[in-house]
């Protein structure tokens, strides 16, 4: 079914819709590499009697909307009404909820269809997507190597080619990381861009369904459909002029293989003619500390028992987390109940505090003219399965959930757009992802800068085990280099 031709999911979906490859061979070349990738555990749920089934109904996309046939991966977070959605956790054991999420909703009525769901960490609260109950999603690339999280399982797939294209979700980071540590491509867009109702959640504040994909183009793809935006203007800019700011705080103690990777990004961008500019944000990081976890701490009790009322279940959020089988997230229930509680004068305070880190982050971008900021999207490259509580970085042990976060939280408390984009591997083989983060509400614009930056940087190597059955293998840029 490949063509070697460079495209992704628009490709694919232009090719079924001239038939010239169907919807039941895509889904018989996505067994063999759901086989292939079945030792990465990045499925939660896949049934290929279900998927043979829906592949049948797609008997004439060419009447159907701009996705027709495009096979979709959901996080465990997200809802849908067919396959179970768990959040990653036992006591959400086989529960299906009422009806899809409206975001699954969207995709749908443009002619996608879900394919599986993919593993995370539980109830998101995590980066490793080292998750006690499902066990761990693995790193294509080295799977003895977290995927990331929480999104980690989507990460995953996509790098090994089961899917171009899964929903993710982001709330600190968790579509951008595991896309920098799996090789491929998350957006977190601006909070409230799409619909958010429908996921198990952390923080109505910060949480946001993000796009994994294996470029920037099927990023756009998914994104128009979701924000209702089919049409807008997504011109990719010559990179001459385009002025990136560069946070000294965000480059600061990286591990030596980052560093190289995302200094020789900078490089190519600057030989392209994009303009570097070094800024200092330390006015913006010190209101980001007092958001975060306030914010989530105090909404995630809350929220969950919203989203539980409104499937219908009859739980509670204590038998939630009697449940929970992961060490470190119940260590994170320990400290709702304990030295995490936060009243609501805190949280009032918290919120405060958000208000203005969105002002002081505008007033950055503003007074440098900057269309973005530009930093490697974690500090460190993927490390061992079962670094919970800390990872080595430059020979000292440092909090694995507070080193890999260091550089996306910031887009997670603000509610701004963010954008994960391969740069290549580092001396160990393993990726690097490179991030743009833009202003509020600017996400046409980052996501064409991303396009922009993505042809300018050299193309990223799939994982060896990665036998795409899709066009194009892994990373549209491929085709420019």
């Amino acid at each position: 079914m490949s063509d070697g031709s460079g495209g992704d999911a628009g490709q694919l979906v232009a090719r079924l819709a001239d038939r010239a490859v169907s919807v039941p061979d895509v889904v018989t070349e996505m067994e063999t590499a759901v086989s292939a990738a079945q030792h990465l555990n990045a499925l939660s749920g896949y049934d290929a009697e279900r998927a043979r089934r829906i592949a049948v109904s797609f008997s004439d996309p060419s009447d159907a909307g701009p996705l027709s046939g495009l096979p979709l991966l959901v996080k465990d977070a997200i809802d849908t009404a067919d396959l179970a959605t768990t959040g990653g956790t036992p006591a959400l054991a086989g529960r299906r909820p009422p009806a899809d999420a409206p975001a699954v909703q969207r995709l749908v009525a443009a002619g996608a269809w879900v394919a599986a769901k993919t593993t995370m960490h539980e109830l998101s609260f995590g980066i490793t997507s080292n998750n006690a109950w499902t066990g761990p999603a693995r790193n294509p690339y080295q799977p003895d190597l977290i995927a990331g999280g929480s999104s980690g399982g989507a990460a995953a797939a996509v790098a090994a080619g089961i899917a171009t294209v899964s929903l993710a979700a982001d709330t600190g980071g968790s579509a951008r990381l595991p896309a920098a540590l799996c090789g491929v491509v998350g957006f977190r867009p601006t909070h409230g861009r799409y619909p958010g109702a429908g996921v198990v959640p952390i923080s109505h504040t910060r949480d946001t369904i993000g796009v994994m994909a294996r470029s920037v183009s099927d990023v756009a793809l998914i994104d128009a459909v979701l924000a209702a935006e089919r049409g807008a203007d997504t011109e990719t800019p010559a990179p001459r002029g385009v002025r990136l700011g560069v946070p000294a705080q965000f480059w600061r103690d990286l591990d030596s293989g980052v560093t190289t990777v995302a200094r020789a990004a900078l490089d190519h961008l600057s030989d392209a003619g994009v303009v570097l500019v070094e800024v200092d944000i330390g006015g913006v990081l010190e209101l980001n500390a007092a958001v975060g976890f306030p914010v989530c701490f105090y909404e995630f009790p809350r929220d969950l028992a919203g989203y539980l009322s409104a499937a219908g279940y009859e739980l509670t959020v204590d038998d939630i987390r009697r449940a929970v089988a992961s060490p470190d997230v119940a260590g994170v229930w320990d400290l709702l109940a304990g030295d995490g509680a936060v009243s609501e004068p805190q949280y009032g305070e918290a919120l405060d505090a958000r208000r203005r880190l969105q002002v002081e982050y505008a007033a950055v971008l503003t007074r440098n003219e900057l269309s973005a900021l530009v930093f490697p999207t974690a500090p460190l490259s993927a490390r061992p399965i079962g670094d919970d509580d800390t990872v080595e970085l430059n020979g000292t042990r440092q909090p694995t959930f507070g080193t890999y976060i260091r550089n996306t939280d910031l887009a997670g408390n603000a509610g701004h757009p963010g954008i994960s984009i391969p740069a290549g591997l580092a001396p160990n083989a393993l990726p690097v992802g490179i991030e743009l983060d833009g202003a509020l509400g600017d996400d046409v614009t980052v996501l064409a800068l991303a396009a922009t930056v993505e042809r300018v940087l050299p193309a990223t190597p799939s994982p060896v085990l990665s036998r795409s059955p899709f066009p194009g293998g892994h990373h549209v840029a491929a085709a420019s280099h």
